[in-house]
């Protein structure tokens, strides 16, 4: 009898808890939506051989039980892949599993993730065209001429249209923030990149390529410089006399929101703190007191559980 008062009382704190909510901040938790317009698994393609929410171009090869391979391990290869739809999601967070591979010791040129205003321009920038506008992930695995950097080499850069990314010093005088990644090609787990964006608040990227499942951050950016709020996401690959296998597993976009509140795109713009999309720890005084409560109505219930447990004993001993 007592243990069926204790292990009910323990159930209800344990929905009661885990209905409650808290931010480190005490700030709403932050929730997401799936973007299905910007996600992409496989097997990629439809029954009539399209994508309904992407296109693909250039050298690109889609193997539908596989990858769609952006570019070859053969010199001279680009290949794009791009959203049939802008993204117009305010607040964003991007996963995406990717692979760059190959068998040479020497090795090039890298891997883009693009969130710009026109789509499908082939060019010299990892197989984009240059002059972009929007924002662009480099994944660079070649090193021209960047002192001091081990490559590969993540970088993020911030185009207005007019600003040329410089190839002959990889992005030096253009990068926003970037960090080395050794290791990242021909890793022995699934190689991974989540970008979140809340607009004039945060932009992050974390990474994985050293243990399954453990992200680690690239950058993490106060008030990043506005990104234009109509974008296509997009992918592209190059290769040049060096060359390497460029992939794309997956895309999995959310659009990111405040609980109880307005969608993300009616975030409020007076909070100077940018949003972290953590789990929720700690919480509010009225959250720690409200979790006290439940502990002592959950030692309460045990207690009168066994005190009711031993009243019976004693009664089934007299007789």
């Amino acid at each position: 009898m007592w243990f069926k008062a204790l292990s009910s009382a323990l159930c209800l704190a344990a929905t009661v808890l885990g209905a409650v909510g808290f931010d480190s901040d005490g700030n709403e938790n932050i929730r997401s939506i799936s973007l299905r317009t910007h996600t992409l698994k496989q097997p990629y393609l439809d029954s009539d051989m399209s994508s309904r929410w992407y296109d693909f171009g250039g050298d690109t090869v889609v193997r539908t039980d596989s990858y769609i391979r952006l570019s070859s391990d053969r010199p001279s290869q680009n290949g794009w892949l791009f959203s049939r739809v802008p993204l117009t999601a305010t607040n964003w967070e991007i996963t995406v599993e990717f692979k760059i591979s190959g068998k040479n010791s020497l090795f090039g040129d890298g891997l883009a993730m693009w969130l710009v205003k026109e789509k499908g321009r082939r060019g010299p920038v990892f197989g984009h065209a240059d002059l972009f506008d929007g924002l662009g992930i480099f994944v660079d695995t070649y090193k021209n001429n960047r002192p001091g950097v081990v490559f590969p080499y993540v970088m993020a850069m911030v185009g207005d249209g007019k600003t040329s990314y410089n190839k002959d010093n990889d992005g030096k005088e253009t990068e926003l923030a970037g960090c080395s990644a050794r290791g990242l090609r021909n890793s022995n787990v699934a190689t991974k990149l989540r970008l979140t964006y809340f607009q004039d608040k945060q932009l992050k990227l974390e990474m994985q390529y050293k243990v399954e499942d453990e992200f680690i951050v690239c950058f993490d950016i106060e008030n990043p410089p506005p990104i234009p709020s109509v974008t296509y996401l997009g992918f592209s690959a190059e290769t040049g006399e060096l060359s390497d296998n460029h992939d794309i597993i997956s895309i999995e976009a959310k659009n990111m929101y405040v609980s109880g509140g307005n969608r993300a795109n009616a975030n409020s713009q007076n909070s100077k703190k940018p949003f972290n999309n953590k789990p929720a720890s700690g919480g509010t005084w009225l959250g720690f007191f409200f979790k006290i409560i439940l502990v002592i109505l959950v030692l309460g219930g045990g207690y009168a559980g066994w005190t009711a447990y031993r009243s019976s004993k004693r009664r089934t001993h007299r007789f």
